[in-house]
């Protein structure tokens, strides 16, 4: 499948290897959202105005 999680041929042309599994980078992805969710749930509601951003006026 295209879509599958393969490194090999960026392994193989450039050098690099991932410092993470896919099950330990979803683990670690996962734990950050948990804990900030004062980043995120702002954006999931709709009540994020923009204001990292700058566009907030």
């Amino acid at each position: 499948q295209a879509w599958r999680n393969d490194h090999m041929k960026i392994a193989r042309e450039l050098g690099w290897t991932p410092q993470e599994t896919f099950e330990s980078g979803m683990r670690k992805t996962v734990q950050w959202y948990l804990a900030n969710e004062a980043w995120w749930k702002p954006v999931q509601d709709g009540s994020y105005q923009g204001e990292r951003l700058g566009l907030k006026r």
